[in-house]
């Protein structure tokens, strides 16, 4: 079993139940052998641009930020910990108003990117971001939800 500390720091409307992300976080972990946990902080505009700027030197709030658990060099613990995933709120929202995509959908599109890139994944060069998108389309598909990347999907 796949166990989310999920942490609410915003008061934004429109939040999916724990339910959703543990639904979400188990269609991208469905293979791994081991448990995992995993932090899932949903935040305001606020503390996502304080730690985009921090960590990525970008201003402004970003929708998700991952932050993958590595165990320090010299300790020897197995560790369950897979990463910390730091979600916008607000922003979520706004892109699926402005995207004209229904909100729960795309909170699962950005929780499942998030946790792809906590278990390596990543979109710097073309071949990584095509096979991680491959990868966010066929699991959204097993939730009905269309391709996130179609010009459809998109503004």
């Amino acid at each position: 079993m796949n166990h989310i500390d999920l942490q609410i720091a915003t008061m934004c409307d429109g939040l999916p139940a724990l339910a959703d992300f543990q639904r979400w976080v188990d269609a991208v972990l469905d293979a791994a052998d081991d448990d995992t946990e995993i932090v899932i902080r949903l935040v305001d505009d606020d503390e996502s641009h304080q730690l985009n700027q921090q960590y990525r030197h970008k201003s402004g709030p970003t929708n998700v930020l991952s932050f993958p658990f590595e165990v320090p060099e010299g300790i020897d613990v197995e560790c369950a910990l897979l990463g910390d995933l730091v979600i916008c709120a607000p922003l979520i929202a706004e892109e699926a108003r402005q995207q004209s995509k229904p909100l729960h959908h795309h909170w699962a599109h950005i929780v499942i990117h998030g946790v792809l890139h906590l278990v390596g994944y990543d979109h710097i060069d073309d071949a990584e971001a095509d096979a991680m998108e491959a990868r966010e389309i066929d699991i959204l598909r097993t939730f009905n939800i269309a391709d996130p990347y179609t010009e459809e999907s998109t503004p």
